[in-house]
């Protein structure tokens, strides 16, 4: 039984893996930035002032750190820019230095992180966590973020990242907003529809940070991804499938989706072919290898 430590539990991985680990008899308590009482024990922090409640790692052994704006919550502008990365790179620095400075137990910290990290392309190549890094915004932000988590590897903490990919749920997320269109029989490939979409089903992203948690072996840098990548294409045809809803309307086009969205278009237009291959090979099992099974237990 580990006694863990979130930050960012509101959010859709959140409140679903804090909802796993108290199955597990883990024990759980949240960092965040407006404490309540709750059967989940709460503390206050303020990154932009630096502060955390001095009480928050008093039996500590494990952190998991999901804190960050959401990337696609808003079009983007210099202002939001900023706050996807200082949401990341901030929260993380200002742990690494409580960690530093307090007296604590912790011995592991488990941190998200993203794909975007390979950049983003209508390539066919496959990238894995030893591949070059990209050169777009998302890619700089991802950089910068494991840069600052790996700062804690130096205070003998053993540190694991799980670059996450498009997270699958019934409950939030891109899903809804993919399978919406369908459901109104407008639904389309975008761009396109060659870019490939690495997903992963959320109890399966869950499952990777418990077994970040469990398994002390796991070091480093993780995808967080389901084994088999589909295009965007393959995706709206499976989610029509697995809706009974036919597909009839031609592809959005680029120009399109640049104008509704913006520069966050580059994500959709392109996307990335990501491996699963080292989470497999350090045990993990999947629950859901196709995006098929994915579908028809979510839709």
């Amino acid at each position: 039984m580990a006694n863990i430590l979130i930050t960012g539990a509101s959010g859709l991985v959140g409140k679903k893996l804090t909802e796993l680990l108290l199955h597990q008899n883990h024990r759980v308590s949240h960092l965040v930035r407006s404490p309540e009482k709750g059967a989940v024990p709460s503390f206050k922090w303020d990154i932009k002032k630096k502060y955390i409640d001095p009480k928050t790692l008093e039996g500590i052994d494990t952190i998991i750190h999901l804190a960050g704006a959401g990337v696609a919550d808003r079009r983007w502008n210099e202002e939001w820019k900023n706050e996807i990365l200082e949401s990341r790179t901030l929260s993380s620095r200002l742990l690494y230095e409580t960690l530093k400075n307090t007296r604590h137990a912790v011995k592991s910290f488990i941190s998200a992180s993203a794909i975007g990290i390979y950049g983003f392309t209508l390539s066919d190549q496959l990238f894995t966590e030893e591949s070059a890094s990209g050169n777009d915004f998302l890619a700089q932000v991802v950089r910068a973020w494991e840069h600052e988590v790996d700062q804690i590897a130096q205070l003998n903490i053993r540190v694991a990242k799980i670059r996450i990919g498009v997270v699958l749920a019934k409950q939030g997320g891109a899903l809804a907003q993919m399978a919406l269109p369908v459901k109104w029989y407008v639904g389309s490939p975008l761009a396109s529809g060659r870019q490939y979409i690495s997903w992963i089903h959320i109890d399966d992203l869950c499952g990777i940070f418990m077994k970040a948690v469990e398994d002390q072996q796991l070091h480093g840098a993780y995808n967080g991804v389901a084994p088999h990548p589909v295009t965007n294409a393959e995706l709206t045809k499976e989610i029509a499938n697995a809706l009974h809803k036919p597909l009839w309307a031609p592809n959005v086009p680029g120009f399109v989706l640049k104008l509704v969205v913006g520069e966050m278009a580059g994500i959709v237009i392109n996307g990335n072919n990501v491996s699963a291959k080292k989470v497999e090979r350090a045990g993990y099992e999947f629950k859901f290898k196709s995006i098929g099974s994915a579908l028809n237990d979510l839709l």
